[in-house]
């Protein structure tokens, strides 16, 4: 049992740098898309400055149609397209491509949600203040929810995290694929149990680290 686990550590070594970087560009894509498009959502929606019902209700569907896939669905389902952005279908950077679909609605959301827990009075000062909408943005709204969108970040982390090891099914590598080819495939029990063994312990580290950056962060 040891001498298989040990014979392997190389290729788990390299299988847990793939699930990191695969995790590492969805959570990119997130924050650099996902973050403004929660933002957005959240302008545009009725009682704030750039209210707009009509651009609220598309962008409102849009997230909730590509939120509602289950992401092993949209995997096969992008593949056309992660072969035009990757050039290949498969590997961890192909893999990276629905994760990062996936993951740019989902921050939307949780960005949105913590941006309505900002207090409107302080919204309203800012703006009696003659503040504008970038400032407002800039300087209140994310300086009031930084703790709440670490949170969200570190929450979208752990579930995406699950998502990386999902697309070891059909090829995309990590941890995954280690559990898959070997674990399961092979019925090696003890190296299925090192891949788990390996999620918990990145799953406790990230929100360990989350909850302690949040909470630094949290001025109330």
């Amino acid at each position: 049992m040891l001498e298989n686990i040990i014979s392997l550590l190389p290729e788990i070594g390299v299988a847990l740098g793939q699930t990191l970087t695969m995790l590492a560009i969805g959570l990119l894509a997130a924050v650099l898309i996902g973050g403004p498009l929660g933002i957005f959502l959240f302008l545009v929606e009725g009682g704030q400055s750039l209210q707009n019902r009509p651009v609220a209700l598309v962008l409102g569907w849009f997230v909730n149609t590509v939120r509602s896939f289950p992401f092993i669905i949209l995997l096969v389902a992008l593949v056309p397209f992660t072969r035009i952005i990757a050039g290949t279908s498969i590997g961890p950077l192909a893999a990276a491509v629905p994760l990062s679909f996936a993951a740019i609605p989902y921050f939307a959301r949780l960005v949105e949600q913590n941006l309505r827990e900002v207090p409107r009075g302080v919204i309203e000062a800012a703006h009696a203040m003659g503040a504008s909408e970038l400032q407002i943005v800039v300087r209140v709204l994310l300086v009031e929810a930084r703790s709440g969108l670490v949170l969200a970040l570190t929450v979208l982390s752990i579930s995406f995290l699950s998502y990386s090891a999902m697309a070891g099914v059909v090829g995309g590598g990590g941890i995954g694929d280690i559990a898959i080819r070997y674990g399961y495939y092979r019925f090696q029990t003890d190296i299925m149990v090192v891949t788990v063994a390996m999620l918990i312990a990145l799953v406790q580290l990230i929100q360990f680290s989350g909850t302690r950056i949040a909470k630094r962060l949290d001025k109330r």
